[in-house]
């Protein structure tokens, strides 16, 4: 709460410091919430800063403003904790500078905050930064204090309006918004209006007047003779220029000099670059344009156009012009920020002008009309300006109305170019003539007020009626003295045969005859003398009547396009205006307007096609009407796209028609191709085709096609057909060739055939093989599904028949020319001798490995079927761990796992009748071989040793190829080969390490490898070592016995309440001491809070979610049969304690009760 404001002023070197030091008075307990802030309003002579410094975690946000300030109090947001420091809107001196600073605590803040500087609703002004406006930000790391601030250079009129600075930390957010009024200087001589272009001070720049240039006058007033103080300056000799300057205001003694100099060059200056430079200055009105023009040397140069110094870009109001040696640059619409200094650059050299945006008189375009009214009535005076957002002023009697003197009587109404002055309610005393003031003109006009006297007794009833009836419209005042007039539709009332006007004493009647449809309007009575009107209306009852457009044809049909929306306006008649009662049910709306029914259909579709009609009434009657609505459409894509037959480079396809038309008949057909995988398709004709068949052409014979129609009518095209399925052009093959009898029996007959020559891209598909009677033509197919195979056995012939036979070869073509035996075969058997064709891997003995599969295929032949017998080592194969399996060409012997039982001869025998054949094959299964036996170091001399050895028991029923032979000292047991493949039962091992003993092992080989286990010799070989004697020294044992010692001890910790803890140390001792843990001096027992564990000496107490009463001395005692030793530590435990809702800080209380 604020309790008081002490305003203090002080002038410090020529600067006004106004200083506002507020006192707060708080609660008598401490609240987070509590704000100390000093604010300080800095006003410079040209620079306006108000600073705002906040001491909490709060957010201030502030408005700068003119000298004649006022400050407002704090605003509280919820529990966001932003304030805000309002101030009441200013008006500034245009050229000046301004500066807003804003300081931002952010000590209680979890990230920075973000600071927004807007203009109006919605311009960011980042956007805007540059010379003329300027940000900053800073920040103080020792206070934690962000500093913001912003800076309008030379303040101009287009910086007034509505400004609103935001601020913004995670979800919380404020804003404060003001105004800023921007007023021309007051200049009181022609120092004022001297001022110096650029920004480098006193001496930098020309003369500038562009300040006399914008000086407006709000009254019009007669023009004072002007003095050209240059052109005395000229005239004068130069010991007079001081007292001249003194006696015109001018204190730039320099700057006179410099621009006198100038003044007198009679010739520009001479320019490699420009042939003609800019002029000094121009001048234009505000919202025409004006063009900047500069004549170069160079045609083809490129120049630069700046505008204070920043570079201008080509846009609609910037409009660059490059002709021959001029270049131009036009200003469109110029406004008051126009008024600045151009620079034209070219290469290094620039030349430069001031362009003066004139600002029009604000005119009264429609003036003030005199008010004649009653007491208490309202009053509106209304004036229309030249310009949008123009200022006027409102003056009654010389005395001036405005905002602050106005109170509850007067409103102001802006609306555009509009102004009005509102009176409440009229009095007496408001009688008087008012005036509108704006910069180019004025306008008066009188208010009368009357009391108001007149009473209206019976008012005026509105009337409804017919044609040909009367209407009688009668009002009752107070006066009977009183006169008055009818008027209609703010027309006065003629009396006439039909119109009759009457006054009986208080009575006022108008009587119309035979009432017609112009009579209907609003009838009112205004008595003379006084400011009242009685209205009423009258009605005209017209029976409804629908007016259909005569061009819909027969039953009133509408012909609608799907996917169109359907707007059908009817005329209806009749007073009052008719009302729709209903329409048929749908998706259709119905608008009603003064004399225009409109039915609207939102996208037409086929299930709104029917009868639908619309029905009108009024008090005077009822009238129907029907329509029918017509939905066409495009008609739906063909059905059953497909390819009937293939040439080499052409496809036949139909299709069957759309089974929708689209309520229109359809007129033909449009077919696309395209081949298989790709995604472009090719239109195969452009007019539109009538038939349903159709005859691709020019295709490529082996690719791929599919095809799609579309159907077209008079409304368009529909959608594509689904896809045929893919047809390849092709043509059939030529016949097979090399067709022969391969075997004939009592019924059957195997024929064989080569494929044709000419096979073509479509590939072959099968054979088909027919066969007839000799001396017949009906031939009769012998495969219902072609065969693949260049060979096939016709079956079910009839014996003894002479037969002939064909081969066609088919495809997706169709088939080939036939094949055709040129005699015919006879259908009987035929006798071949039995024959084995061995093949020649099984001619020599087969060798595999015991676990292998053995699968034998030998093929044979004869005819008929022989009879096949299997034989091992002379005597019938009865073995059923050996399989046989015989067809009509083969006999297959197969054994899943061999043994070396399957080891022997096997012979195959077959027999036809009396003639047989066999054949031999030797199989012999092998395995590993036995470790040898009786392995024996026999003699060792020097560094080697000579081994024997005998051969294994088991040779793996295969030789043995030779033997590998390790040795092994006792020391290491590490197992190295000496030598590998050795064929004699004997060997002799050299370089041996002397002082070692060694072992040795031999492992047996065959063709299956080495055998599983070695044979280890039963003696060793000991390499002896002369003239060496080792000595070892007497074994001591160490006492490995002491009492209890902590390597680690236990350090002081501080935890916080309800999150597991533990402390630690180390000990050592021998025997292994137990271990005791106290907490104040307390042996903590089988406590579940408490978990103690010993890891190899490392002692570890947890505490499971420790609270304050935790908190204590802690003690680990070792204890042994020789001593004892103990470590101690102090365990802290803090509990935190929220003080309440919103707030971002607590107090922490330790085990110890201290906060």
């Amino acid at each position: 709460m604020i309790s008081k404001a002490l305003l203090r002023c002080k002038k410090i070197k020529g600067q006004l410091i106004w200083r506002f030091a507020w006192s707060f008075s708080c609660c008598r307990q401490p609240s987070p919430c509590c704000v100390f802030s000093l604010f300080t309003p800095i006003l410079y002579d040209t620079h306006i800063m108000f600073s705002c410094f906040n001491l909490s975690s709060v957010i201030p946000l502030f408005n700068t403003h003119h000298r004649t300030c006022a400050w407002g109090g704090f605003s509280d947001v919820g529990r966001n904790l932003f304030y805000l420091i309002s101030c009441v809107s200013s008006l500034f001196i245009a050229g000046k500078d301004i500066t807003f600073v804003a300081k931002v605590d952010s000590s209680s803040l979890t990230r920075k905050p973000a600071m927004k500087w807007l203009k109006g609703k919605w311009l960011d002004l980042a956007s805007k930064a540059g010379k003329h406006m300027q940000f900053k930000e800073t920040y103080d790391r020792n206070t934690k204090i962000y500093t913001y601030e912003m800076s309008i250079i030379k303040v101009v009129d287009g910086d007034a309006g509505g400004y609103r600075c935001e601020v913004t930390s995670k979800d919380k957010c404020d804003s404060c918004t003001f105004d800023i009024s921007v007023q021309e200087e007051q200049q009181a001589n022609i120092l004022e209006a001297f001022k110096r272009s650029g920004d480098a001070g006193e001496d930098a720049g020309d003369l500038d007047f562009s300040a006399l240039l914008k000086k407006r006058e709000k009254k019009q007033e007669i023009p004072k003779e002007e003095v050209d103080v240059w052109e005395i300056l000229k005239a004068a000799k130069p010991c007079d220029y001081e007292k001249i300057a003194f006696q015109y205001g001018i204190t730039d003694l320099r700057g006179m000099l410099k621009r006198l100099k100038m003044m007198k060059k009679t010739e520009p200056e001479k320019t490699d670059a420009f042939l003609r430079k800019l002029d000094d200055a121009y001048s234009v009105e505000k919202g025409k344009k004006i063009t900047l023009t500069v004549e170069v040397a160079d045609p083809d140069v490129q120049v630069k156009w700046l505008k204070n110094g920043q570079e201008i870009k080509p846009s609609a109001k910037y409009v660059f012009e490059s002709v021959g040696n001029k270049r131009s640059l036009t200003i469109n619409k110029c406004n008051l920020s126009d008024d600045a200094a151009y620079e034209c650059v070219v290469g290094e050299e620039k030349c430069f002008t001031e362009v003066f945006v004139k600002e029009p008189p604000v005119t009264i375009t429609k003036l003030l009309d005199d008010v004649h009214t009653v007491v208490g009535e309202r009053v509106d005076f209304e004036v229309e300006v030249s310009e949008e957002g123009a200022n006027v002023k409102w003056m009654k009697d010389g005395v001036e109305i405005n905002r602050d003197t106005a109170g509850s009587k007067y409103r102001f109404k802006k609306d555009g170019k509009k102004h009005m002055l509102i009176i409440n309610e009229a009095t007496k005393e408001d009688v008087g003539m008012y005036y509108a003031f704006t910069t180019g003109g004025e306008s008066k006009a009188e208010l009368e007020v009357e009391e108001k006297e007149l009473e209206v007794l019976q008012s005026i009833a509105d009337l409804t009626l017919k044609a040909a009836e009367q209407a009688v419209f009668k009002c009752e005042v107070s006066d009977e003295k009183v006169t008055g007039k009818w008027f209609k539709d703010g027309v006065e009332v003629q009396a006439s045969d039909r119109i009759k006007m009457t006054h009986i004493g208080r009575i006022h009647k108008l009587t119309i005859d035979d009432v017609k449809p112009g009579d209907a309007g609003d009838y009112s009575f205004v008595p003379d003398g006084h400011a009242l009107s009685i209205s009423a209306k009258l009605n005209f009852l017209d029976p409804p009547k629908i007016h259909l457009d005569t061009s819909l044809g027969n039953k009133n049909t509408i012909i609608v396009v799907a996917g169109n929306k359907v707007r059908l306006d009817v005329e209806i008649t009749g007073e009052p205006a008719p009302t729709v009662l209903s329409a048929t049910e749908g998706r259709v709306r119905v608008d009603m307007r003064k004399t225009l029914c409109s039915l609207v259909l939102e996208g037409a579709e086929r299930s709104d096609e029917g009868p639908y009609t619309i029905t009108v009434t009024n008090p005077a009657g009822e009238d129907k009407a029907e329509l029918f609505v017509k939905i066409v459409d495009v008609p739906d894509p063909p059905e059953n796209v497909k390819c009937t037959s293939v040439g080499e480079d052409n496809a036949t396809v139909t299709w069957d028609a759309p089974s929708f038309d689209g309520g229109v008949p359809v007129k033909g057909y449009l077919m696309e191709r395209k081949k298989v995988g790709s995604s472009r398709w090719t239109k195969l004709n452009f007019d539109v085709y009538e038939s349903t068949t159709y005859e691709a052409k020019k295709m490529i014979e082996g690719v791929l096609y599919e095809m799609r129609v579309f159907a077209v009518n008079s409304i368009g095209i529909s959608q594509p057909s689904g896809n045929s399925k893919p047809f390849m052009p092709i043509a059939p093959t030529s016949e097979p060739t090399c067709l022969t009898v391969d075997d004939v029996t009592d019924t059957t007959c195997a024929l064989k055939w080569r494929p044709p020559e000419k096979i073509g891209a479509g590939g072959i598909d099968g054979y088909i093989i027919e066969y007839c009677k000799e001396g017949s033509d009906q031939w009769v197919q012998a495969n219902q599904q072609p065969v693949e195979k260049n060979q096939f056995r016709v079956k079910e012939l009839p014996a003894g028949e002479k037969m002939l036979f064909r081969v066609v070869c088919v495809n997706m073509a169709g088939r080939s020319p036939p094949a055709t035996l040129a005699q015919g075969v006879t259908i009987r058997e035929i006798m071949e001798n039995p024959k084995i064709r061995l093949p020649r891997h099984l001619r020599t003995k087969l060798i595999s490995l015991v676990g292998e599969k053995v699968n034998l295929v030998i093929p044979f032949q004869g005819k008929p079927r022989p009879i096949v017998t299997w034989f091992k080592d002379g005597v019938p194969l009865d073995d059923k761990t050996v399989g046989t399996r015989t067809s009509e060409v083969d006999s297959i012997l197969f054994i899943r796992s061999a043994e070396r039982a399957h080891s022997g001869k096997y012979t195959l025998h077959v027999q036809i009748e009396n003639m047989s054949d066999s054949a031999d094959i030797e199989i012999q299964i092998v395995d590993m071989p036995g470790p040898p036996i009786a392995v024996t170091v026999t003699d060792v001399w020097g560094f080697n040793a000579a081994l024997e050895w005998k051969p294994p028991k088991d040779d793996g029923n295969c030789e043995i190829i030779g033997y590998t032979i390790q040795k092994a000292d006792k020391k290491t047991k590490e197992w190295f080969t000496v030598y590998e493949h050795n064929r004699r039962p004997s060997c002799t091992v050299s370089d041996l390490v002397m002082g070692n003993e060694y072992s040795f092992r031999v492992f047996s080989e065959n063709i299956c490898g080495l055998s599983n286990d070695a044979g280890i010799s039963k003696n060793t070989a000991v390499i002896i070592k002369t003239g060496l004697a080792y000595n070892p020294a007497p074994y001591k044992e160490k006492d490995m016995n002491c009492s209890p010692k902590f390597t680690a001890p236990l350090v002081d910790r501080s935890v916080v309440a309800g999150y597991a803890a533990a402390i630690s140390c180390a000990v050592r001792g021998y025997p292994k001491p137990k271990i005791i843990w106290m907490k104040n001096n307390m042996i903590i027992g089988e406590d579940p809070k408490f978990l103690m564990q010993n890891n190899q000496g490392v002692l570890t107490l947890n505490i499971r979610k420790p609270g304050l009463f935790d908190g204590g001395r802690y003690t680990c005692r070792a204890i042994n049969d020789l001593g004892q030793d103990e470590v101690e530590c102090k365990l802290e435990v803090r509990v935190f304690f929220n003080l309440g809702v919103g707030t971002p800080c607590g107090v922490a209380w330790n085990s110890n009760g201290v906060a």
